[in-house]
């Protein structure tokens, strides 16, 4: 080898390692952000000795579209488990201490001690207290049911604002990259922060991603409505503050096509805005159409036949803001909201508790005991068995009608059993949900591992290779001694 043979070699050396260590030294740097891919020198061997050709990046296609998939999963999981968790708190909790099934069976024990000491004056208005604690439950219930769906809106217009800024944030990235990779510059770090959007966007949506020519990337939704293509498409959300029964929410809108709504307790919504909206539209307007039908049961139970004759029934002890007694099978919106005990068996409003066991409630009510006897029962043994009869709205005929079909629980039970099934309807979709959580969670937990293994940084491996660096510096400081060595030694003889 000659001398210029070896300088040469010796300054390949200290350029590689110098890059090297350089890529080294910044995987190290970024060996806790999770957003980081890790970098490796590579090396190529020439005439002219080994050179760092290009600076390459650890992608993993696959693992990463496992991650997103999961990521969409998980968030939308997570978001449909938080709306039914919000759901329980409004019945009390674990025990369900504040729902009207808890009241209604008071009520109902009031109603028995009532028929017991039908002239105990006190009796009367521990039933008609009881008979205020449920009304109240169903009102609080229905506007708390409300409340979450206002504030599911709340967070999805949050969500839309978050997804808009971070397409455009994906496009500036995007561009970048197709910029360095047009003019063959290491695009390693746009790349980082066009995969670092796309995660983010992955929890707020399910996206697929395509790559085409020049590294560039179109996203779309797992339906196939295109959320990226060069530019962002336009995400949109009308947003509204005040949810009644009645309320219809509004849909987000990706490039002009609503995005559909999730399903199921193990929802197969993808990403946190499906779920929301499962929330806001589904589940909690099925629950409170189950909540307007105990009120619309109550109605019923304690209507009176009208003294009138047209209508034939009006409302008794419980009435709401209709002022009727619906005879069909289908809940009315919002009836909850308003169902209050009458005014004319309050005492402190200038009412009568004993109206419970005589009749006449109603203004226009039939009083059946005419006499007024204060052991009279007949009418509180009635009431008291139709709480736990089967729902009948026409006993002229004896037809059953029973709830509304469409609330996802049992229609032909007792009121009792309605709201108890109620309450079991929404503790096993959110114990379904807890579950699916959990899986979905450990799920992207192996994803995300398995990613970062792959991608992420090792620092025994980066500082076991920079000790391989600084091994090839040393061989280089060497030869460059042992020319150093030799230009002396000739200079010595020439001299």
């Amino acid at each position: 080898m000659s001398l210029t043979s070896a300088l040469n070699t010796a300054q390949s050396i200290f350029n590689n390692t110098g890059t090297q260590s350089s890529v080294v030294s910044n995987n190290i740097s970024n060996a806790g952000n999770k957003d980081y891919v890790r970098r490796q020198a590579m090396l190529t061997t020439s005439l002219n000795g080994a050179q760092v050709v290009k600076i390459d990046r650890a992608q993993e296609d696959a693992l990463l579209r496992q991650y997103l998939k999961t990521s969409s999963q998980d968030s939308a999981q997570q978001a449909l488990l938080g709306g039914l968790e919000d759901l329980k708190s409004i019945m009390g909790g674990n025990d369900y201490e504040t729902s009207p099934s808890t009241y209604l069976g008071v009520f109902q024990q009031k109603l028995q001690a009532f028929r017991t000491t039908p002239g105990s004056t006190v009796a009367a208005q521990g039933a008609i207290t009881a008979a205020q604690d449920v009304a109240n439950s169903l009102n609080n219930a229905s506007q708390s049911v409300q409340d979450v769906r206002a504030s599911a809106d709340k967070q999805i217009a949050t969500d839309v604002e978050t997804l808009n800024t971070l397409l455009s944030q994906f496009e500036e990235a995007n561009n970048a990259v197709k910029t360095a990779t047009a003019s063959g510059a290491d695009a390693s770090g746009a790349l980082d922060e066009r995969e670092k959007a796309l995660k983010q966007i992955s929890k707020i949506v399910g996206v697929s991603a395509t790559t085409r020519d020049n590294n560039d990337m179109v996203l779309s939704t797992p339906d196939g409505t295109i959320l990226f293509e060069t530019v962002p498409r336009t995400v949109t959300f009308k947003s509204q503050d005040i949810y009644t029964a009645s309320t219809v929410g509004n849909s987000v809108y990706i490039d002009g096509v609503a995005l559909p709504l999730g399903s199921g307790s193990t929802t197969t919504g993808m990403g946190s805005l499906q779920s929301l909206l499962q929330v806001r539209d589904d589940i909690a307007p099925n629950f409170q159409k189950q909540l307007d039908e105990i009120a619309r049961g109550l109605v019923s139970i304690f209507k009176e036949d009208n003294s009138s004759g047209t209508p034939a029934y009006v409302p008794g002890l419980f009435t709401w803001s209709g002022g009727t007694v619906d005879t069909g099978g289908t809940a009315v919106a919002g009836m909850a909201s308003t169902i209050t005990v009458s005014s004319r068996v309050i005492t402190s409003q200038g009412g009568d508790p004993m109206r419970l066991r005589d009749g006449g409630i109603n203004a226009t009510g039939v009083v059946v005991n005419t006499t007024g006897e204060s052991g009279y029962t007949d009418e509180l043994d009635r009431l008291y068995t139709a709480l736990g009869s089967d729902m009948d709205f026409d006993p002229a005929t004896g037809t059953t009608v029973g709830f509304d079909a469409t609330t996802g629980i049992d229609s032909n039970v007792s009121i009792m059993e309605y709201a108890t099934n109620s309450l079991g309807w929404l503790e096993q979709y959110r114990s379904n949900a807890t579950t699916a959580a959990e899986n979905t969670s450990a799920a992207l937990s192996r994803s995300d591992e398995a990613y970062s293994n792959e991608t992420g940084v090792n620092l025994d491996e980066e500082l076991t290779l920079l000790l391989d660096i600084e091994q090839s510096y040393k061989a280089a400081t060497k030869i460059l001694n042992a020319v150093d060595e030799m230009l002396k030694s000739l200079l010595d003889i020439a001299s």
